[in-house]
């Protein structure tokens, strides 16, 4: 029998919902039981593969081509559960799939209203999860209040009548906000939130109440006594560290404790969080730091890079040591002389992105860490940057540049117009919409026998997965390779690379996909834990 979790949020967004959806998940497959978490997002965008990364931060990628919120890259990164397009559901997709049903007379002329319409579609999606687990765990994106998530609140609401009270249990998020005038941490924004989630037909079972510093029991007992909510179940939930460190402390403060008895499990085996417990131990005690420089495009919000980030800690995880990002807006190496900005860091990363704004900024960081030896990861965009300072510099084609920044004369990068997807040969043109256009999700590639590539994976087939809408050209490979950027990694049909490296260069490597997206800190991306490795090696010889 699966039972189901729902999350919503309230008071201010941002709290966490995800990362606490993401924790209960992993306490819950710590003591045995199988889980699975989707989100469904209010906004009407279709997916936010659209979205701006400032509006939005980044665009997690699933296996099977989903662009999907960032919040699934929690799920994977603390369950080890790969997320599906099943597991992410926006507004906009939900009235696409309303309006085709209307349109091929499926509601036999009936009015179509949100109720019961839209609601149903919503519990549709979520009722596709039953038996798929133990327990479904179900974010509602946005807060309690705002007018966007009305109709989730009310299908939840609808389904949790449906399935009783022994399979669904409603979890709401808070903030006990901190006012220094007062000295005290204030209960009456959780107390209003839950009373507007209670005005739809809500009732939360559990509150996680985030605050930056302890909440005392008295501040406890008022949270239940208003709020019609047992004392035991309102949980702490305080600032720490790392993120890691979460499954530990909601497992201390009872959180899945809490959430079983909801369900009347009183004999429910206790977790083995021994795995957390060291990953939390080589973050706090690192043997040593080094600083790895970001060049990216969207560095004002560090949520654009979210698994990015992760996949570096994961990296210094492995090799315990403190990963210290230092982001640098691409845009400020367009003059030759900023790139000495980067003399102080052991590595250099550049990301991917899209559009011409930085890209000179990207590839003269590639032509700096090319010339100076320094550790170089470049990831999407940041492979194709380096390929073209390569055929500029190295191969003397000084107008090389990329179809995405206007008609030129030598391509190094252009617009992909075919793939094989699965023995389906893909197709776009530059007229196709741009939602859910480009090569997404997961892609094989062969790698070149005694490459380094080959040597970090331990193979020389490899899955990864991928979005992007242009390619390198092949047709420079012969003159690239001449003068030591060889194509180590290319797709099965031969006709797509997928990864570069400098033979003549300590660590330079620029992949087409993400490898970013498939790290956990339990389970470290190879590529990374050797870009860390490398950055360890060249910080002690600086």
């Amino acid at each position: 029998m699966t039972r189901f979790i729902f999350i919503t949020g309230g008071v201010v967004s941002s709290l966490g919902k995800g990362l606490g959806s993401a924790a209960l998940g992993a306490l819950l497959q710590a003591r045995g039981y199988k889980v699975r978490l989707c989100k469904l997002d209010p906004y009407l965008n279709v997916d936010p593969g659209t979205m701006s990364p400032f509006q939005h931060g980044e665009v997690f990628v699933t296996d099977d081509g989903a662009e999907t919120d960032l919040d699934l890259g929690h799920y994977e990164r603390f369950t080890g559960n790969p997320a599906n397009k099943m597991d992410n559901i926006t507004t906009g997709r939900i009235y696409t799939n309303v309006l085709a049903k209307e349109r091929r007379g499926d509601y036999l002329g009936a009015t179509v209203q949100v109720v019961p319409h839209v609601t149903n579609e919503i519990k549709d999606f979520i009722y596709e999860k039953d038996g798929s687990a133990d327990f479904v765990l179900c974010e509602i994106g946005g807060t309690v209040g705002d007018i966007e998530s009305l109709p989730y609140l009310e299908a939840i609401r609808q389904f949790g009548n449906e399935v009783g009270r022994d399979r669904a249990v409603f979890l709401h998020v808070t903030l006990l906000p901190y006012i220094p005038a007062a000295g005290e941490l204030k209960t009456k924004p959780t107390q209003h939130s839950v009373k507007e989630l209670m005005s739809v037909g809500i009732r939360p079972r559990v509150l996680l109440c985030r605050a930056d510093r302890k909440i005392d029991e008295d501040e406890i007992r008022k949270i239940g006594l208003f709020c019609n909510i047992d004392e035991e179940k309102v949980i702490p939930a305080l600032d720490v560290k790392t993120i890691y460190e979460v499954p530990l402390t909601y497992h201390r403060e009872g959180l899945d404790t809490q959430i079983l008895d909801c369900f009347g499990i009183k004999d429910a085996p206790e977790p083995d969080l021994s795995v957390w417990e060291d990953i939390v131990h080589r973050i706090k005690e690192p043997e040593g730091i080094v600083k790895i420089a970001v060049v990216g495009k969207y560095t004002n919000l560090t949520d654009s890079y979210k698994s990015l980030n992760e996949a570096l800690i994961h990296g210094g995880i492995a090799n315990n040591v403190k990963v210290e990002i230092e982001f640098f807006e691409s845009e400020i190496f367009e003059s030759e002389d900023a790139v000495s900005k980067l003399e102080g860091v052991n590595g250099i990363l550049v990301p991917g992105g899209f559009g011409s704004r930085g890209t000179e900024g990207k590839i003269r960081a590639a032509k700096f860490a090319r010339e100076h030896n320094i550790p170089y990861f470049g990831i999407c965009f940041g492979m194709q940057m380096a390929v073209i300072e390569a055929v500029r510099n190295l191969c003397g084609v000084v107008n090389a540049s990329s179809t995405e920044f206007g008609d030129i004369d030598e391509a190094v990068v252009g617009l992909m117009t075919e793939w094989d997807k699965n023995g389906e040969k893909v197709e776009r043109s530059e007229n196709t919409d741009m939602g859910g256009t480009m090569r997404l999700g997961a892609y094989e590639a062969c790698l070149k026998e005694g490459s380094k590539v080959a040597s970090i994976y331990g193979s020389t087939k490899i899955s990864e997965r991928h979005r992007h809408r242009y390619e390198v050209n092949m047709k420079y490979r012969k003159d690239l390779e001449e003068n030591g950027l060889v194509f180590s990694g290319v797709s099965p049909d031969g006709l797509l690379p997928e990864i570069v490296e400098n033979v003549n260069h300590p660590w330079f490597i620029g992949v087409q996909f993400h490898p970013e997206l498939k790290s956990k800190p339990f389970n470290p991306h190879p590529l990374f834990v050797s870009f860390v490795r490398a950055v360890i090696d060249n910080s002690r010889l600086v």
